[in-house]
């Protein structure tokens, strides 16, 4: 049985109304529309940009592509959220369409066909329904111009590796590993997708959320000054879980409740907070170089994962971003980031707002504006208009080696906690360190090993 709280992935999306006056910021050729409160005029001096405007990417978001030549994308990995991004995939672009499923069950597959032929009169015939750990070549090796990858974490890698040696370009859902040897080869694959101009989107949606593109451009034209550190936070309900059936093998108890397994998912730090910790990188341009902290598990009923962490991140030139994640029912919420600057702050908390050191709102994303300028305001649907739209105009976008710095910031995080000593960036993406059980197969798998680490204690 599945249990879930009412807590959802996308509730944090929504902004609240926003009053003052508006303006029109240009991002690419699609408007947004900001406010100013009534501190702007309290500003002393002149912005300096952290980055010359034109020396960063911003994203062209409209409602939806542009028309060119026709796209079809396969499927792996056909779960829930898998079933979302084919959704988000068909709405973004006219002239797009899906032609291949993959997964490790049966029902999963059947379940997506069954309701893209509803949803979308999309027919997959029973020959492009592939079933099994091999599924993801089968898929990739139909007559697909676009791989869309929403299998459990752990997959990723060799999945993505396999899509860029058959040159496909790819959707892959965050985060893109969950240890250093998954990093490696999705940094490896990263670099063969550029090498080979193919476009690659991570499902790291804040980077096409308008309201957080908006923020970044504020940022780098200087609006807070220096960045000199900030405060990243996903704290909610307990996640879902499903109980383990009489009928379900040991791999099959583990998969349908990935999320809960540290080495399918790669424990919540990696798995969830890396929308938060990617913030920060992404906003500072800068990668953690060493992390220490602690987690625990408090009330989890499966899996061999944590429920919270607390992780302090120094990060190369010195300033510090603290994380902060939990998935406890019955304790306060927040899902947001907040990064401090030597001119103000900036907080996504609230609507997305920049103050000055007195604590006067200077700046502030107009939610309500979006809304009327726009008909397509779902950053998941937005991240695939601008896959395609890199696709079709032959502009290649490659964000996996953006994602892969947040992704290993996670992982340094986790494995910090996990041991209770500080980790290096250096010494984790070159750690042996591997998730991959000894015995993987769809059937009977050795279960002790799976257990929750105790830090200080050296396992």
């Amino acid at each position: 049985m599945k249990k879930e709280n009412n807590l959802t992935r996308r509730s944090f999306l929504k902004t609240s109304a926003i009053a003052g006056a508006v303006g029109v910021i240009g991002t690419g050729s699609a408007g947004i529309l900001t406010s100013c409160g009534s501190g702007a005029e309290k500003g002393k001096g002149a912005n300096v940009p952290l980055k010359e405007p034109g020396s960063y990417y911003i994203p062209e978001l409209p409602d939806l592509a542009a028309d060119g030549k026709e796209l079809k994308a396969g499927v792996v990995g056909c779960g829930g959220r898998g079933s979302g991004a084919a959704i988000n995939f068909l709405n973004a672009a006219n002239g797009v369409t899906i032609v291949a499923l993959g997964d490790v069950f049966q029902d999963r597959v059947d379940n997506l066909a069954e309701k893209l032929k509803t949803e979308k009169n999309i027919d997959i015939p029973a020959d492009k329904r592939f079933v099994g750990l091999d599924a993801y070549k089968q898929v990739i090796d139909s007559d697909i111009d676009v791989l869309i990858d929403c299998t459990p974490p752990f997959f990723r890698p060799e999945h993505f590796k396999y899509a860029v040696e058959k040159n496909k370009h790819s959707f892959l859902e965050k985060p893109i590993c969950v240890d250093s040897a998954g990093y490696r080869t999705i940094v490896a694959a990263a670099r063969q997708a550029q090498a080979k101009n193919l476009s690659v989107v991570t499902g790291t949606q804040r980077h096409h959320q308008r309201a957080y593109v908006e923020s970044y451009k504020q940022i780098m034209n200087g609006a807070i000054g220096e960045i000199t550190g900030g405060t990243v936070y996903w704290n909610q309900s307990m996640l879902w879980y499903r109980d383990r059936q009489p009928q379900w093998n040991d791999f099959e108890f583990m998969v349908r409740d990935w999320v809960n397994w540290k080495w399918l998912s790669g424990d919540h730090i990696v798995e969830q907070h890396v929308h938060n910790i990617d913030v920060f990188t992404w906003f500072s341009g800068l990668k953690p170089v060493n992390a220490v902290g602690f987690g625990s598990r408090q009330r989890r009923v499966t899996g061999d994962q944590y429920d919270n962490f607390s992780i302090d991140f120094t990060m190369e030139n010195g300033i510090h971003m603290h994380s902060m994640c939990r998935q406890i029912d019955g304790c306060a919420n927040n899902v947001s980031e907040f990064i401090q600057g030597t001119k103000g702050s900036w907080s996504s908390n609230g609507g997305h707002v920049i103050k000055d050191l007195a604590g006067n709102v200077i700046w502030q994303y107009d939610g309500e504006a979006e809304k009327a300028s726009f008909q397509q305001t779902d950053p998941y649907t937005l991240e695939h208009v601008n896959l395609i739209n890199c696709i079709r105009s032959n502009k290649p976008i490659e964000l996996a080696s953006e994602t892969a710095v947040s992704n290993m910031a996670g992982i340094m995080g986790r494995e910090a906690a996990y041991t209770g000593q500080q980790v290096t960036w250096d010494a984790m993406t070159a750690a042996p360190l591997d998730y991959t059980p000894a015995d993987l197969n769809i059937g009977k798998m050795d279960m002790s090993g799976f257990t929750v680490p105790v830090p200080g204690s050296g396992k």
